[in-house]
């Protein structure tokens, strides 16, 4: 039980003390995503460097599932190369379709750090969409961003 209270605790400090937050220029591509489920929304930015992440801003508004799982994601996200992050998206993914399964969160909580806390959230399958909306986010806008720059992301 304490593990879990220290999730919770970890999703709350990402929830109050968002990183990354605020629309910033410059960016190469912008998306918007719901999920209309609930409601969450995000406004997702992306600045590359060639074919690394330089940048990921974003405004947003939902459940602190979502609203944290956005900052954790900054925070795992940028720095790396487009490839690198997407890998760290999937390994999410994995986490999500987990159910629960601590033996697949272990596997994963070096590569994911504080979005390990989510670990949780697999259990719930109407909450995984909040966890998840921000990784398609990224994964919408890297792909457009990409698409953007010329020769497909040598800047």
């Amino acid at each position: 039980m304490q593990l879990q209270s220290m999730y919770q605790d970890i999703i709350l400090d990402h929830y109050r003390n968002p990183h990354g937050r605020g629309l910033r220029d410059p960016f190469e591509a912008e998306v918007h995503h719901v999920n209309p489920t609930c409601g969450d929304e995000v406004t997702l930015r992306v600045h590359l460097d060639g074919e690394t992440i330089a940048d990921v801003s974003y405004e947003g508004m939902g459940c602190s599932i979502s609203q944290a799982s956005v900052s954790a994601m900054y925070d795992l996200v940028v720095g790396r190369s487009v490839t690198d992050a997407l890998a760290t998206g999937d390994s999410f993914m994995t986490l999500m379709q987990s159910k629960g399964d601590t033996t697949v969160a272990e596997g994963l909580e070096d590569e994911l750090e504080d979005a390990i806390a989510f670990a949780g959230v697999s259990k719930y399958p109407a909450r995984i969409k909040c966890a998840l909306m921000s990784w398609m986010a990224l994964k919408d806008a890297s792909a457009r961003a990409l698409a953007a720059t010329p020769a497909g992301g040598q800047a």
